[in-house]
């Protein structure tokens, strides 16, 4: 496969886990973009989020997903939310309440949306997500 393919959600959506299997999948490489963008700047998410700024590490993942096809993994809140609270490696979740995470995720869910080319439910498991990513960008 030629294309590549950008995955989006929110936090604990399975981006990660997902894209391993889709990877796995359609026998190409799997790019985790925290540990991109960890490797690039030379230290972890939340010492760039202490250091440099919330704005700093929106524009290194704004570099790292130019002209990248992009499908946006839909999970409801709730889910997201059993994945990630408590996650010390995530700076937003550490320092937000579940209430202002979820002002968080319905302010991004339709700029996930609008700017995705591709959007699959992601209730199901990693391989069953990860089939329904193969079938639409065929």
């Amino acid at each position: 496969m030629s294309k590549t393919v950008y995955l989006c959600g929110f936090m604990g959506c399975g981006k990660t886990t997902v894209g391993k299997v889709l990877a796995g999948r359609l026998g190409c490489s799997c790019v985790d973009m925290d540990d991109y963008i960890e490797k690039k700047e030379g230290m972890s998410i939340p010492e760039i989020f202490a250091e440099k700024g919330e704005d700093h590490f929106r524009a290194a993942e704004t570099k790292a997903i130019r002209a990248l096809g992009v499908v946006y993994i839909d999970v409801p809140y709730e889910v997201c939310w059993g994945r990630i609270s408590g996650d010390a490696n995530r700076p937003i979740v550490m320092r937000n309440t579940k209430q202002s995470l979820e002002e968080i995720y319905n302010d991004r869910k339709p700029l996930y949306a609008s700017h995705s080319d591709v959007t699959v439910k992601g209730e199901g498991t990693p391989e069953e997500i990860a089939g329904s990513i193969a079938e639409k960008i065929k």
